[in-house]
């Protein structure tokens, strides 16, 4: 009875080690396909972007994360879909980055 129980203890205890070993290798599988993407990207973005574009990127990246995100994936789309001919300036990613960024509402508070 005890040598059953101890049995049973011990199968559990090893399905516990082997579903988190194939825990951990779905998360380590899942971290390189997206270090891949990533290489991918930047790879892409080094062909379409001139260096003061990606500068200016990068340092957006810097304060603003996911936005710089967003404006990677676009510029990416745009190259797969054939819409960039040449490579985008500085003062062309200024202008993308003024149509992506949300207006800001201006108020004007005036006391009497």
């Amino acid at each position: 009875m005890v040598d059953d129980e101890l049995a049973e203890l011990r199968r559990r205890k090893m399905e516990q080690m082997q579903r988190q070993a194939m825990d951990q290798q779905a998360m380590e599988d899942e971290a390189a396909r997206q270090q891949q993407i990533d290489a991918q990207v930047r790879a892409a973005l080094m062909e379409i972007l001139e260096p003061e574009a990606r500068e200016r990127l990068n340092t957006i990246k810097l304060t603003r994360p996911e936005f710089a995100k967003a404006v990677e994936q676009q510029l990416v789309m745009l190259a797969q879909s054939g819409r960039v001919r040449q490579r985008i300036t500085d003062e062309q990613l200024k202008a993308l980055l003024a149509q992506l960024t949300p207006s800001k509402k201006e108020f004007k508070i005036t006391r009497k």
